[in-house]
């Protein structure tokens, strides 16, 4: 998800977040032989206009796990009978930093909910202006660690390209995994974030065993070169299979990333979301 578009949303609605026990009918996927999701944020427009039928329409592509990036408003219960009612799961909620005055709340909220993991999402650019910054969030990142794990909840990061942007000579990223306590803090990958800052998640696989229970599965354009800026435009997105990133490789060494869960999301599409969802799922559904 990209910075102001996930702003905006995360602002129109509280923090916590549904989650629901995985169902005993998930549907047993290629390449990772684990359920194949969907980040909602893909369809977030529709899901503001009919959040039952558009989950509905998510199910029937054959996803079963999906990841939300906002309450959208909706009491809890609602969020639970719409998942139940179409077979979904959501195991993953998206944060901000804002999560840190009000985390007591949010642990309870989402321990209600049965949530898996709660993962901050976005570091806002006055967030990210040095390396003293990416280490207070460390130091916080562990704390709330402490507080979800006792909740029977684990807290996440995800990542973007602008903690690959170097701090003389430092990567902020590798800060984080090194700062934080891998049983505390464990990280959501973006493989395209990751890539397009010219990093290979293979290789931070290998690095960091263990410390990624979390996908992000999205695709980029043929025709664009590494950046560590966020880019909002529409520009780069495209289904998975259809751009740059060879995610052989990555599913091959995901086990031992310790990968439990992935999640197409595509922030921009070119034809309807659902297409593009279509697309991708039946792309991954046929990796070997």
């Amino acid at each position: 998800m990209n910075g102001e578009s996930r702003r905006q949303f995360l602002r129109q609605a509280p923090l916590g977040l549904a989650g629901l026990a995985l169902g005993s009918r998930a549907l047993r996927g290629n390449p990772l032989g684990l359920p194949i999701g969907l980040e909602l944020y893909t369809v977030r427009d529709e899901l503001q206009k009919d959040f039952n039928g558009t989950l509905k329409k998510v199910a029937a592509i054959g996803y079963k796990e999906v990841e939300l990036f906002s309450f959208l408003q909706k009491p809890a219960l609602e969020i639970r009978q719409a998942m139940a009612d179409n077979g979904l799961v959501c195991p993953v909620a998206h944060y901000e930093l804002s999560l840190e005055p009000q985390l007591a709340r949010e642990i309870e909220y989402a321990q209600k909910l049965g949530l898996r993991y709660m993962v901050v999402a976005w570091l806002k650019p006055e967030e990210r202006r040095s390396l003293d910054d990416y280490k207070r969030h460390a130091e916080f990142f562990n704390r709330a660690g402490e507080e979800t794990k006792k909740a029977g909840i684990q807290l996440g990061y995800h990542n973007h390209n602008f903690e690959f942007k170097t701090f003389g000579g430092v990567v902020p990223f590798d800060e984080l995994l090194r700062l934080t306590d891998p049983q505390l803090v464990k990280i959501e990958l973006d493989c395209f974030w990751m890539t397009w800052a010219g990093k290979d998640p293979v290789a931070y696989f290998k690095r960091y065993p263990g410390r990624y229970p979390i996908l992000h599965i999205k695709d980029r354009k043929p025709g664009y070169g590494t950046s560590t800026d966020v880019d909002d435009k529409p520009g780069p997105f495209i289904e998975v299979g259809r751009g740059t990133v060879d995610w052989k490789p990555i599913f091959a060494a995901a086990p031992q990333g310790g990968v439990k869960h992935y999640f197409v999301e595509q922030d921009f599409c070119d034809r309807s979301p659902f297409e593009s969802a279509r697309i991708s799922y039946e792309y991954l559904a046929n990796l070997r």
